[in-house]
């Protein structure tokens, strides 16, 4: 037991190889904790960018490991929102099976996340049931998802305030000590202003995530946002994506451009009232002489 929690330390303070070392060690004890163990290291594999590695670690853990929810959380960095949110349902329902309420809210708000991405209507629903399922439980890592999510689903609209609410949301996350909440968040802000199609912003979010990711783990969050605002890579990138960085950037791209299709959609045209009298027979009724004086 101590081992795994000096791995779990080990990786909060950024020493990703010694963390990895210990998970391993807990891991090949093959005890109660192995399970948590085997998902920490499928965790370690995705801060790294290493994707391949952390699916087929995900893909042996099962419901101890909870292989359906590490799965999720490796889709949506594909940009492949629609594997994401299946896996984080199938995620949630073995935690209701199981009677695991903070697992069952932690699935739903990824997928509240996730969703957030692609469709704003649905996004409201799955929030509110996140919200809901938060009732009662001391979980302020995954009520920060479920409010970045909220700003997700509102990004690339002029009238959602999102730079004020991202502020708030950072000096929350900063507070409760969530990296990998400000991480993300970041990730919400550069999916906002690449919708918007701010260059300045987009650089200064990209430059934030620069500075959040300095450690290494999840660096590859600055390559999703030059996916999203189109742009080329700055340097190398060392992410091993699941089917290639193209395929992974025309799906950022994607979610970029129906987003702001939708948001410059204009709204449908109200039905116009009929200001032409009408006579009970249906005959439009003379319009009386204009008065003259």
């Amino acid at each position: 037991m101590s081992i795994y929690y000096l791995a779990n330390a080990q990786r909060d303070l950024g020493d990703s190889a010694a963390s990895r070392r210990s998970m391993q060690r807990v891991a090949d004890g093959d005890g109660r904790l192995a399970p948590a163990a085997r998902r920490g290291l499928a965790h370690l594999a995705r801060l790294a960018g290493d994707f391949p590695t952390a699916l087929r670690t995900a893909r042996t853990l099962g419901w101890e490991g909870r292989g359906h929810r590490v799965e999720g959380d490796l889709w949506w960095v594909q940009g492949d929102m629609e594997r994401a949110a299946t896996a984080y349902e199938a995620a949630r329902a073995e935690a209701e099976e199981h009677g695991i309420a903070g697992e069952r809210a932690i699935c739903q708000a990824q997928r509240a996340f996730t969703l957030a991405f692609t469709d704003p209507d649905i996004a409201a629903e799955e929030i509110d049931l996140a919200e809901q399922l938060l009732t009662g439980l001391n979980q302020r890592a995954t009520s920060l998802t479920v409010r970045i999510a909220a700003l997700v689903r509102n990004a690339g609209r002029p009238s959602a305030q999102v730079d004020d609410r991202a502020q708030l949301l950072r000096a929350e996350a900063q507070v409760a000590g969530v990296v990998a909440a400000e991480a993300i968040l970041g990730l919400g802000v550069a999916f906002h202003c690449a919708v918007a199609n701010d260059h300045d912003q987009i650089t200064a979010s990209i430059n934030r995530l620069r500075t959040l990711t300095q450690g290494g783990a999840h660096a590859y969050y600055i390559d999703i946002a030059h996916f999203m605002a189109d742009q080329p890579l700055a340097e190398p990138s060392t992410a091993r994506w699941l089917d290639g960085a193209e395929p992974t950037r025309r799906r950022w791209r994607a979610l970029v451009t129906a987003r702001r299709n939708l948001v410059l959609q204009p709204p449908e045209a109200e039905p116009q009232e009929n200001t032409q009298p009408w006579n009970v027979v249906g005959s439009p009724v003379p319009c009386a002489p204009a008065l003259t004086g």
